[in-house]
């Protein structure tokens, strides 16, 4: 074990060993990672832990660089956990070189064994044997209030309270249910946009006007279609995603070319080189019993003409992966056959246990950001009230990155704490 102290944080590194299919206990092993923060001056107290899970899919724990709200007001009373979920970060990351060497149907396979339930076996094997097998609190944001359900499905056992932010998911999972819910959130997103910068409307038609009749390339030989350019859209529901996008086009041209600047800043928000298994497993991550995921996305984008290319004003896309970007983006070219596979995958190990998750009695509280843009505010208040013993606070305040102010992680220790669950603090 790695150990050392940077400013204001003591950190231990810890490795272990487990099974790519928790299955299959026998199949190749790989390696998940995780970082344990401490206050330094307290960091030979018996504190209790709290895991985060990170947003994705495909997300690596967050590296601790300068004060973070919820990290510091976390170390008063915890040690943080920051877990690499496996396939990324040091957790042995999923390579575009091995899904190259593999055939689509083997692909698949492999690609299948990062979901949620592998995630959650990671993690219970981490707080078996790393942290003395005593329950632990979880604070899962976005994607992590999905591995929150599993986790409280397949062992409740291991967890003392849990804590999700802008992220519970709904009870029958079904991508075909999120995309309708979501395409009209992204809509009006949208809207809010160009009522913000009204001027942009020209720049945006502009931009997508020459990639539709110029072959614009981008520095790694990738054409930049007027599609990929939507993609940008992702960011409009996170703070300030609308001003990051309004400078990103502030700068689109020089004289009558679109600059390198421009260029270079797109190849690197589209390229999903940093984290291919987002793109990969977008849609993979809802697929639970029977029913293939089938390009949801891309079947309800037909009913939304709003978001055709060649309309004005251009509407930008959301949290949405096209079968198309598998084609054209270069870092997801070796995902392709593997990724169609998972599509037409007609069963998948079931998610959530309803039965479980009725009765449960672990303390959970929940931040559920009413204009939310990627986790509908809709199917979350649904969700809280058929879980047992969940808080749900319902705020407009924030976007889907709440977790980054001062208050959010307060304010759900709070009602934990409310009910007699958490930690004295």
């Amino acid at each position: 074990m790695i150990s050392y102290t940077i400013p204001d944080l003591h950190v231990r590194e810890h490795t272990v060993e487990v099974p790519l299919d928790w299955s299959d206990p026998g199949s190749e092993s790989i390696t998940v990672f995780a970082r344990e923060l401490v206050e330094p001056v307290r960091k030979d107290e018996d504190l209790p832990c709290l895991l985060y899970l990170q947003g994705g899919p495909g997300g690596k724990g967050p590296r601790p660089v300068g004060s973070v709200p919820w990290i510091r007001q976390a170390l008063k009373t915890f040690r943080v956990i920051l877990m690499d979920q496996r396939g990324t970060g040091r957790s042995t990351p999923v390579s575009g070189r091995r899904m190259a060497s593999m055939p689509a149907d083997q692909g698949a396979d492999y690609l299948a064994c990062f979901r949620a339930d592998s995630i959650v076996a990671d993690a219970e094997h981490l707080r078996k044997t790393v942290f003395g097998d005593r329950p632990w609190s979880t604070l899962g944001q976005s994607y992590g209030g999905f591995l929150t359900l599993t986790y409280l499905s397949q062992a409740p056992e291991g967890l003392a309270a849990c804590y999700v932010t802008g992220g519970l998911p709904g009870l029958e999972p079904s991508a075909a249910e999120v995309y309708r819910r979501t395409y009209p959130r992204v809509a009006a997103k949208n809207r809010e946009y160009y009522a913000r910068f009204p001027h942009d409307a020209e720049q945006i038609g502009r931009i997508a006007d020459r990639l539709a009749t110029d072959d614009v390339r981008l520095a790694d030989g990738d054409r930049l279609t007027v599609r990929r350019f939507q993609s940008l859209g992702i960011d409009f529901g996170m703070k300030p995603g609308f001003e990051r996008i309004h400078w990103l086009v502030d700068e689109a041209f020089v004289g009558d070319e679109l600059s390198e600047t421009f260029l270079e800043q797109v190849r690197g928000l589209s390229s999903y080189r940093t984290n291919p298994l987002f793109a990969a497993l977008q849609e993979s991550i809802y697929g639970s019993g029977d029913g293939a995921t089938g390009w949801a996305a891309e079947a309800e984008r037909a009913r939304h003409p709003e978001f055709a290319e060649d309309a004005r004003p251009l509407v930008l896309t959301g949290e949405m992966m096209y079968p198309w970007m598998f084609a054209e983006i270069r870092g997801l070219r070796p995902y392709q056959g593997a990724v169609e596979r998972l599509a037409q995958r007609p069963r998948w190990p079931e998610l959530y246990d309803l039965e479980r998750l009725a009765a449960n009695d672990v303390p959970v509280a929940a931040a559920v950001y009413f204009d939310d843009m990627y986790v509908d505010s809709g199917l979350q208040l649904d969700t809280a009230r058929r879980v047992g013993n969940v808080q749900a606070w319902v705020t407009n305040e924030y976007e889907h990155d709440g977790l980054g102010s001062d208050r959010v992680f307060e304010r759900l220790t709070e009602l934990v704490r409310s009910v007699g669950g958490g930690v004295a603090g």
